[in-house]
Order: C-alpha cells, then sequence, then structure tokens
C-alpha cells in the first residue's frame, strides 16, 4: 500500500507546472467554487439546499491528501474571518449555528476522503461511490449532531429538518460524481 500525499488533478492536467503555484491556484480556485457553490441555493429551513456537498466531495477525492483538507479549511477560515462565503453570509457566530456543524462536516470529509483516495478509492466507480456515500454520512451527521443540539429537537425531528429534504439531490451529486471521479482519477 502506498500512500502519496500528490493531487490527481496536479499529477494529471499540470505535471510539467510549478506545483508550489499549481496548489497556491487549486486553494484559490476551490475556496471561489465553495462560495459559488454556496449561492446557488434553494432556500430551505433551517438550512439552505446548496451545491456545496457536490464541490466538497469533488474536493476531498481529487485535491490530495493535504491540499484538499487545506482548501476546505481556507474556505471556513474566510467565512469565520466575515467574508460572506457561506450560503447567507459569514462570520464566527455564523459557524455555531445551524448550518455550522455541516460546515465543519465539510472538513472532516476532506479529511476522510482525500485519505481514501490516497488508496486509490477514485479509480473505481464502486469504490468512489462507497467514498462518496461515506463522505456525505461524514458531512450530514455532524451537521444533524449540532442543529439538533441548537434546535433542542429530537433526532426524528432533525432528521425530518435537516437530511430528508436533501437526500434525493446529494444522491444525485453522488451519482454524477461516481461517474466522473474515476475517469479523471485514471488518466
Amino acid at each position: 500500500m502506498n500512500i502519496t500525499n500528490s493531487s490527481i488533478l496536479i499529477d494529471s492536467f499540470f505535471a510539467n507546472k510549478s506545483k508550489k503555484l499549481t496548489s497556491l491556484l487549486l486553494i484559490v480556485v476551490g475556496s471561489i467554487l465553495l462560495t459559488v457553490s454556496a449561492k446557488v441555493s434553494v432556500p430551505f429551513y433551517p438550512v439552505p439546499m446548496t451545491m456545496q456537498t457536490l464541490v466538497v466531495l469533488f474536493i476531498g477525492l481529487t485535491f490530495g491528501r493535504f491540499l484538499g483538507p487545506l482548501t476546505i479549511f481556507t474556505y471556513l477560515a474566510q467565512g469565520a474571518l466575515g467574508l460572506p462565503v457561506f450560503a447567507n453570509g459569514g462570520g464566527f457566530l455564523y459557524l455555531m449555528g445551524p448550518t455550522g456543524g455541516y460546515l465543519l462536516g465539510f472538513f472532516l470529509s476532506s479529511i476522510f476522503l482525500s485519505y481514501i483516495a490516497d488508496l486509490g478509492w477514485n479509480r473505481s466507480y464502486l469504490l468512489t461511490f462507497i467514498s462518496l456515500l461515506v463522505g456525505s454520512f461524514v458531512i450530514f451527521f455532524i451537521g444533524l449532531t449540532q442543529l439538533g443540539f441548537l434546535l433542542g429537537k429530537s433526532m426524528t425531528e432533525t432528521v425530518s429538518l435537516g437530511l430528508l429534504p436533501f437526500i434525493y439531490g446529494e444522491l444525485f451529486k453522488i451519482c454524477i460524481l461516481a461517474i466522473f471521479i474515476p475517469l479523471i482519477s485514471r488518466k
């Protein structure tokens, strides 16, 4: 088992370029994609439906073991510092609100996914699909935990508010990525 620190995007598409410059570029582009995907939303209460999980899962399986989590951390730091990068604004208190657990879940999911990608799970359709399911589970588990705590709801009520409305959209995103990621990972 060979564990590397490489990004399939850098190795496949930017192999002859400066790794430091390319890494910095991927962090900036990843942060921009996360911000734009946060703004593409359907307003639900208490958690809006966004395209962020699509971008988070993609970053986790393609940016590499260090660059993936670093990109998500950079995005979260921008939001914590008050930049309006989240779906409805920014600021440290935003991270303590109903959607803060999902945002923390983004970071933890990217750590898991980037590690699993280093093991080659992003090269097979089935293993990519399983990885994406587990990555989504991490996001929703952390998100639902904080949401339930803040709202003082039962587990059933919390799942009804913070998971059930998103299941079909999440499965659609997972299916798209389960097809796309192995294609670019094999290049």
